[in-house]
């Protein structure tokens, strides 16, 4: 059995699943990468970080700006709520607090006001 990855089955794998399979489970991933980097884990502050976490909670807010009519209502009303919960923990979380409107992602989502 070979160690290295087959290109052809990978490529066949992921052209029977739906973009928006693919946009919700890469949504999700962010997700859980920020509430990490957040310390919101059991391990809470061994990996928080919050400059990498900024950059998850951003990279989350233009994906789902991008998307959002895309993946419809269902998939991602439930996103957002997810992401205005990681931008109030990150503001929580701030030892000096960005401004209403300048916090990660905001620039994709609006003000987020707790």
């Amino acid at each position: 059995m070979s160690d290295t990855p087959d290109f052809n089955e990978m490529t066949r794998d992921i052209a029977e699943v739906p973009a928006v399979e693919v946009i919700v489970t890469v949504a999700v991933n962010l997700m859980s990468a920020a509430a990490v980097k957040l310390g919101l884990t059991e391990e809470g502050e061994k990996f928080k970080d919050l400059d990498e976490a900024r950059k998850l909670i951003t990279a989350l807010a233009g994906l789902l700006d991008a998307s959002a009519t895309e993946i419809s209502s269902f998939h991602a009303a439930p996103l957002r709520d997810g992401l205005k919960s990681l931008q109030l923990a990150f503001r929580e979380a701030s030892i000096v607090p960005d401004a209403v409107g300048q916090g990660p992602g905001e620039k994709y989502t609006g003000p987020v006001y707790g």
